[in-house]
């Protein structure tokens, strides 16, 4: 059974939402953003490239190695797109080679003649730029450019997603380290305090200043204390 256009649209929007949840990686994400690109517009190849460094792109997504290396690329439309978050349409790069001359001549070179770039902007922030390639010179219509901005949202709803799963990730992450070292800290107290007679807090401090004064971190000496490799009477009285 053959599906039709709005079908198939309609069920690469559920693929790709699938996609967005799986938390594997991003990169086979965007690399499928791509691919349904050529698959739904009339387009050759597509692109998809991410500011880094507050300006420089970093290519993660691309239906072919020549259109990855042109999103590479530091002059070009779609830079332009993401310093502006606006779309740059070029119905005949070699109409326009002297305002990316490195991109034209790069582009003519994979065979193809006209370009169209799209944001990946989610409120203010610019994420980045999905560029779609043609070989043939002319612009996009209305319902495909649409469309590619509407595949270039779904690629920037599931890039934010993930990012917001890694900070949870490491935030976790971080609290978990915080409370082990926390309890370590409290053992090592415990034992200390045990082994010199002394209360919770001087035996703290005493472990704190030995630690000061052998350039090491509490937590250091703590687990060394906790797992035995240290012994706590060699802290000496409360006055050491």
């Amino acid at each position: 059974m053959t599906t039709t256009p709005v079908e198939e649209l309609a069920e690469t929007f559920v693929e790709l939402a699938d996609a967005a949840a799986d938390e594997s990686g991003s990169d086979d994400f965007l690399n499928m953003i791509a691919d349904r690109c050529v698959r739904l517009l009339d387009v050759s190849a597509a692109g998809l490239s991410l500011v880094e460094d507050g300006s420089r792109a970093r290519a993660v997504g691309a239906s072919g190695e020549p259109a990855r290396a042109l999103a590479l690329l530091d002059d070009s439309p779609g830079q332009d797109c993401q310093r502006t978050g606006a779309p740059v349409g070029v119905a005949d790069l070699d109409a326009t080679k002297l305002r990316w001359p490195g991109f034209a001549a790069g582009a003519a070179a994979a065979g193809f003649a006209a370009v169209h770039a799209v944001p990946m902007r989610r409120r203010a922030d610019v994420l980045g730029a999905l560029t779609l390639f043609r070989t043939a010179p002319g612009t996009l219509d209305g319902v495909t450019a649409r469309i590619a901005q509407a595949l270039a949202d779904v690629a920037t709803i599931g890039l934010s997603q993930g990012r917001a799963l890694r900070r949870q990730a490491e935030l976790a992450a971080q609290l978990q380290h915080a409370l082990t070292s926390r309890v370590v800290v409290e053992q090592a107290k415990g034992i200390t305090g045990e082994r010199l007679g002394l209360g919770m807090e001087e035996a703290f401090d005493l472990l704190r200043k030995y630690a000061r004064s052998r350039n090491l971190r509490i937590t250091e000496l703590a687990g060394a204390v906790v797992d035995g490799s240290f012994d706590a009477r060699s802290l000496g009285s409360k006055k050491n």
